[in-house]
């Protein structure tokens, strides 16, 4: 991530004495030595004119440090795109989506300029705009923003009515499972268990049950499943209904007590399900489109064997709905070049960069047509079961305290073992409430 050295750059906001550590000498002195600062003052403001006018308008894009070089692609397409009117610099910020936030805030909540552009989590729309650290995008803007994207994208990146960022890429899960071991995929989780179970030592699920935001995610997509909500439409209030809430519960604590689970499972996030998977001992595993080209690297003798299948059902004939991810592309609300700030993410955003994170990078895009792309249902050849998932995808809790209630909920329902299904209802609801009203530290 670019950090700035700021006292240089801010020296000339700050009284002499805060500089050179010792009060400026008074009278005669005093005069020629501010006149001599002056002097030195005017130089340096020149030597900053001439260095802007050296070349465009620099916006920085703070985003995750994508691997593959689509990200990197796009920025240098649209700087090419732009002819001089704007050139995109990236700033890597970590692959850990927590650590990414923190990073941000800091620097978002100081009216840091040098944020122009935002790689967003879907999760942080709501609160980065109640924060005011992202500006809304103009009408026309966002209209072209919308335009063939998919409904469960545009619905993560619109708070109160308003579109905060442009949808860029998405994700959802899939089950992976092992087509060598069986003959069709389970299409509840209690065919799941049944056939697991059944397989013995070689029937192992992956799943994350790390006390983190993949617990939350692995929660909200069973209680989705099940019917439920974590949120009233307000947002303001708690749902968590007794019936789906509890059989939501029930499926994790089963998972946590399976002999199908993994003996890591309270310390399994997405990577080591995946690298778990990637052994070849296990038969199922919940995880996300990358696990895909993955496989096919580490070890193609597993990936020609590996099968794909929606989300397994909480409730049979009742089809899953599984929690939606991805990047959307926010201006920062302190940003030196605002309008050039929208023109480019409206670039970064647009078919061929999207194309490219999918088919360089494994992130599926937003725009609906290109589920249909040839390039692109190569790299995904279950591009058509993921483009029905994403459409009945579900939203995280869509609240400014989306953090708050996620850490409720992780915290809550950490380890899967001593979940009480009866119980731990009560329990989610309160400490969901409190993380509302913003009662206590988390």
């Amino acid at each position: 991530m670019h950090v700035r050295d700021n006292a240089p750059e801010n020296a000339d906001r700050f009284p002499v004495e805060n500089r050179v550590g010792r009060p400026v000498i008074s009278g005669r002195f005093d005069a020629v030595t501010r006149r001599f600062l002056a002097a030195l003052a005017l130089l340096g403001t020149l030597a900053g004119c001439a260095e802007q006018d050296e070349g465009p308008p620099l916006l920085r894009w703070y985003v995750f440090d994508e691997q593959s070089g689509a990200f990197a692609g796009a920025a240098r397409r649209c700087t090419e795109a732009a002819r001089g009117r704007y050139r995109i610099e990236m700033a890597a910020l970590p692959s850990d989506a927590d650590q990414q936030r923190e990073q941000l805030v800091r620097r978002l909540a100081a009216a840091d300029p040098d944020i122009d552009l935002i790689g967003m989590d879907v999760i942080w729309t709501g609160e980065f705009a109640e924060a005011g650290w992202v500006l809304p995008w103009p009408d026309k803007a966002a209209e072209r923003a919308r335009a063939g994207r998919l409904a469960s994208a545009i619905d993560s990146a619109t708070h109160a009515g308003r579109l905060w960022a442009a949808p860029f890429t998405t994700n959802t899960q899939l089950l992976w499972y092992r087509g060598d071991r069986m003959t069709a995929s389970p299409k509840t989780w209690d065919e799941m268990f049944a056939l697991a179970e059944r397989l013995g030592e070689r029937g192992a699920i992956q799943a994350q049950g790390e006390r983190y935001e993949g617990l939350t995610v692995f929660f909200v997509s069973l209680l989705a499943s099940a019917g439920g909500s974590v949120l009233a439409p307000d947002g303001l209030s708690v749902s968590l209904e007794e019936a789906p809430t509890r059989r939501a519960l029930e499926v994790m604590r089963r998972l946590a007590h399976s002999p199908a689970a993994d003996p890591a499972l309270s310390n399994a996030r997405e990577d080591q399900t995946r690298l778990a998977f990637e052994t070849g001992k296990p038969s199922f595993m919940l995880n996300y489109t990358y696990v895909w080209p993955s496989a096919h690297a580490n070890v193609p003798e597993l990936a020609r064997q590996m099968r794909w299948a929606r989300w397994p059902a909480v409730i049979a004939g009742r089809p899953s709905r599984v929690t939606l991810g991805g990047v959307n592309l926010a201006v920062g609300a302190h940003s030196r070049h605002p309008d050039l700030a929208f023109e480019a993410a409206t670039c970064l955003a647009a078919e061929p960069n999207q194309r490219q994170a999918a088919t360089l990078g494994g992130l599926p895009p937003t725009i609906a047509a290109l589920y249909d792309d040839a390039e692109v249902r190569a790299t995904f050849p279950f591009a058509d079961l993921l483009r029905e998932t994403l459409r009945d995808a579900v939203q995280r809790p869509q609240t400014p305290l989306n953090a708050d209630v996620s850490l409720a909920i992780s915290h809550t329902l950490h380890p899967m073992r001593d979940i009480d299904p009866v119980a731990d209802v009560a329990r989610l609801r309160k400490a969901v409430g409190r993380a509302l009203r913003s009662e206590g530290l988390l």
